[in-house]
């Protein structure tokens, strides 16, 4: 009998080359798992519904487990010849239990096989990215909660705009990562689905219970066209794109963090634990991760274009083409672990050079706007407001002052409703303790937003 599972149609095996650009199971061997278990219930429906005999059954699904054990200790021998996991997997039960091991392909095809094997894949380890991402969130949290009350400069074209809660602008990509979050979940009823039993693409003649196995291996509902089961590859795309989406949420904090740890802003100060040095310059102390983070951006989203320009061209149903989901998948899965566990590391354990920030936005012009503002309390147009505020910072810098150092004379020469209390109006402090509209940076804002937070987690 052939190796091959085709092999009766063919008076001849490829060449070695043709087999090894052929094979998938350098990579697909990280199915094993899903395949077993998909395997274990097929047989188990098998018997049940009289096509192979429950003793057969037994014998089948012992086989397998045997198969998982010598997998998990590294005595199954995997080849390129058998092209994919699934006929190495075959190919090895039949050696361990003979012939009626071949009966286990009673009814389903590899193009259903793989696609079952693909779906309980996806699911798994879209739960564990929603749990990493969840994870974060505390992370980011806790950290927010320690610091409410630090102040720093907010941002705008990179250029210092308004002074911020710490805690706001960190709690930032905890709503980021919450709508990440919320695009994964909302997936799940799409990766969810069971295509076993659809066979190669028009079902099978063999009385099959398909909702027996989309039972026994907990799906959350059925294909209803077999065509759709063996061809459908738009959960990968999605999952695909909300990893990549994710990626680049983490990308933009970590260029946050990159920034931040410079000498120029001396925002935080990372761990040794998450940072690296020179090979040539040893005073360097460098943000590696996060830049790997940012970097590895590039990856999942090659992943996801490549998925899409593979299904663009494709007819149904099943396309050797197929074979290409599987392992910019693995990949970005991977990558999006990884990257999660890292980034919750590195930021629990970042210090908050909390006095810095405080000196840093008492020596800018942050609190131009909240001028611009008390000018208005006295009843002065924002726009004329506006253009005596910007005149005042031309003074301070041809000066070297800065607005809370300005004379009060010299602020009554632009306009004489400017009084004492100015002085107070211009800490930072008040600047965001006046800041009172939902989901703003005030300190009772902030603390709002981490409540809302906590009960979101």
């Amino acid at each position: 009998m052939s190796k091959k599972a085709w092999g009766g149609r063919f008076e001849s095996n490829p060449e070695s080359w043709v087999d090894a650009f052929n094979a998938s199971i350098h990579f697909d061997k990280n199915l094993i798992d899903q395949d077993i278990q998909g395997s274990i219930a097929h047989a188990t429906m098998l018997a049940e519904q009289q096509i192979i005999e429950h003793e057969e059954a037994e014998l089948i699904i012992q086989g397998l487990k045997d198969i998982k054990k010598d997998f998990e200790n590294d005595q199954l021998e995997l080849s390129e010849s058998l092209e994919d996991i699934h006929l190495n997997i075959e190919h090895a039960l039949i050696q361990k239990i003979g012939q009626v091991g071949g009966k286990l392909h009673t009814g389903r095809s590899r193009n259903d096989q793989v696609a079952t094997d693909m779906h309980l894949y996806t699911k798994e380890n879209v739960q564990e990215i929603i749990e990493l991402v969840e994870s974060l969130q505390q992370a980011i949290v806790t950290i927010a909660d320690q610091h409410v009350h630090t102040i720093m400069p907010g941002y705008t074209h990179l250029q210092r705009a308004q002074p911020i809660s710490f805690a706001h602008h960190i709690m930032t990509y905890f709503w980021m990562l919450e709508r990440d979050k919320s695009r994964f979940n909302d997936s799940i009823k799409r990766i969810d689905i069971s295509p076993l039993g659809a066979a190669a693409l028009s079902g099978t003649t063999h009385p099959i219970d398909r909702h027996r196995t989309q039972e026994l291996l907990e799906f959350g509902s059925l294909y209803e066209n077999s065509l759709d089961a063996v061809s459908d590859r738009d959960y990968i795309v999605e999952t695909l794109h909300n990893i990549s989406l994710t990626m680049v949420h983490l990308s933009r904090f970590s260029e946050e963090i990159i920034f931040w740890s410079t000498d120029e802003a001396k925002f935080i100060t990372l761990s040794d634990s998450f940072s690296t040095g020179s090979s040539i310059m040893p005073q360097k102390k460098n943000p590696d991760m996060a830049e790997l983070i940012r970097g590895k951006v590039g990856r999942t989203t090659g992943h996801l274009m490549s998925m899409l320009v593979t299904l663009k061209g494709l007819p149904l149903a099943y396309n050797k083409d197929m074979q290409e989901d599987k392992e910019g998948l693995f990949d970005a899965i991977h990558t999006i672990k990884g990257s999660l566990r890292i980034f919750e590391g590195m930021i629990t354990t970042m210090q908050v050079n909390k006095e810095h920030l405080n000196e840093t936005v008492h020596k800018d012009f942050s609190n131009a706007t909240e001028l611009a503002d008390y000018l208005v309390e006295q009843n002065i147009p924002f726009r004329e407001a506006h253009e005596i505020v910007g005149k005042i910072v031309l003074w301070c810098i041809q000066n070297n002052k800065y607005l809370l150092d300005v004379p009060l004379e010299q602020y009554q020469s632009y306009n004489n409703k400017i009084e004492a209390n100015v002085y107070d109006y211009l800490k930072p402090e008040n600047c965001l303790s006046r800041r009172k509209s939902y989901g703003s940076t005030g300190q009772e804002s902030v603390k709002h937003q981490i409540n809302v937070a906590k009960q979101l987690l």
